[in-house]
C-alpha cells in the first residue's frame, strides 16, 4: 500500500510494477510505461492516462480517472 498522489512519472519506467494497492491519485504519469503492471485496487482519480503504455495491465477493482471502479481497464 503506497501512497504517490500527485507523484512526478513523466516517462517512469513502472514495467511489470506491483502498484497493488496503490494511490496515484493526481499523479502525472505522461509518457509512462505501465506494460504488465498490477493495478489491483489501484487509485487512478485524476490522472490523464493519454500516451501511457498500458499493454497488459492487470486491472481489479481499480479506480478509474473518472472515478469509475472497472476490472476491463480504464
Amino acid at each position: 500500500n503506497a501512497n504517490l498522489t500527485n507523484a512526478n512519472l513523466t516517462n517512469a519506467n513502472l514495467t511489470n510494477a506491483k502498484l497493488i494497492n496503490t494511490d496515484l491519485s493526481g499523479a502525472n504519469l505522461s509518457g509512462a510505461n505501465l506494460s504488465g503492471a498490477d493495478l489491483d485496487l489501484a487509485n487512478l482519480t485524476g490522472v490523464s492516462l493519454t500516451g501511457v503504455n498500458l499493454t497488459g495491465v492487470i486491472w481489479s477493482n481499480t479506480t478509474c480517472p473518472d472515478g469509475s471502479v472497472t476490472n476491463t481497464g480504464c
